[in-house]
């Protein structure tokens, strides 16, 4: 006997087919160990996996849809291309049953409710995708020589005039200005030392921008390697950014602007993202792409 799960895979913060951040969503999990989660998960062998849980319309109405992410190693309590690839499935699926497409879907992660708001013509064209993400936390500026030391990289790869910090809204990132675009391009660093900075500072990962980029419309150039890989982009990280932007007068508050990630490994993408700021504190982090389908199928299960 079979089991049969439909998936959906789209290509997330791009308007372009076969760019920016792959992503399955898995429509229909009901009935999926988590060791048949994280099998799945290998089986795309993409940076994230998303599982949707579907239940009653009450109580997807009242908690938001269900969406476990997973890695090909872990499951995450959030991650940004993943939330707004759900999303925009989900969306889709709506359509396709002849009702209108909703302005908001509503999901609920282990980090908690995340709403997602569209808009029909967004800064990319086509369809845009919003996330509100959770409130932001801050860790301590870090110290640019140790970071450097850490990393294996010269202490003038770094730039000194924004500071280096851990920044979580779900998920932490060790934010890390680099000097200049031709740094980042060339960017190859101590892996083993990153990892015990990360352990000893509380960062998940370490996520690398410059405000020198290749699109004059970017404000910021970035990059994240993880697992021994390159994410080609990284929506929670973007969103951490914005904040840590926000909080540090790189961006102004509630201003939208343009992060490009993924140049490096040819899958360009575009994350839109904003925060807002309520006194000393940041807050109302926002990040939106563009999404678009490139495969539709199901997988058969013994």
């Amino acid at each position: 006997m079979y089991h049969r799960f439909p998936m959906v895979q789209v290509d997330v913060f791009t308007s372009v087919r076969l760019e920016g951040n792959a992503l399955a969503v898995i429509t229909e999990s009901r009935g999926l160990h988590i060791d048949e989660m994280y099998a799945l998960a290998r089986e795309t062998n993409l940076s994230e996996t998303a599982f949707l849980i579907r239940s009653d319309v009450a109580t997807e109405r009242r908690a938001g849809i269900r969406v476990r992410i997973f890695t090909t190693r872990e499951e995450l309590p959030f991650a940004g291309h993943p939330t707004l690839g759900a999303a925009w499935v989900l969306r889709e699926e709506v359509a396709a049953s002849g009702a209108p497409r909703p302005r908001e879907i509503h999901l609920s992660l282990n980090v908690g409710p995340i709403t997602v708001r569209f808009e029909d013509e967004g800064p990319d064209g086509g369809t845009f995708g919003e996330m509100t993400q959770v409130e932001p936390t801050f860790g301590p500026t870090q110290d640019r020589v140790e970071v450097a030391r850490a990393l294996g990289l010269p202490a003038d790869a770094l730039d000194p005039s924004l500071p280096i910090q851990t920044v979580s809204t779900g998920l932490p990132f060790t934010i890390v200005p680099l000097r200049s675009l031709s740094v980042a391009q060339a960017l190859v660093f101590d892996r083993a030392g990153a990892q015990a900075h990360l352990d000893s500072h509380d960062g998940k990962f370490f996520y690398f921008v410059t405000r020198e980029t290749v699109d004059p419309a970017a404000r910021l150039h970035a990059r994240m390697m993880f697992y021994g890989g390159e994410d080609p982009a990284t929506g929670s990280a973007a969103g951490c950014t914005a904040a840590w932007a926000v909080a540090h007068g790189l961006a102004k508050p509630d201003e939208r602007f343009l992060i490009e990630q993924g140049l490096e490994m040819k899958r360009p993408s575009r994350l839109h993202v904003r925060a807002g700021k309520d006194g000393d504190k940041v807050t109302d982090v926002r990040v939106g792409g563009s999404v678009v389908q490139v495969l539709k199928g199901e997988y058969d299960l013994d």
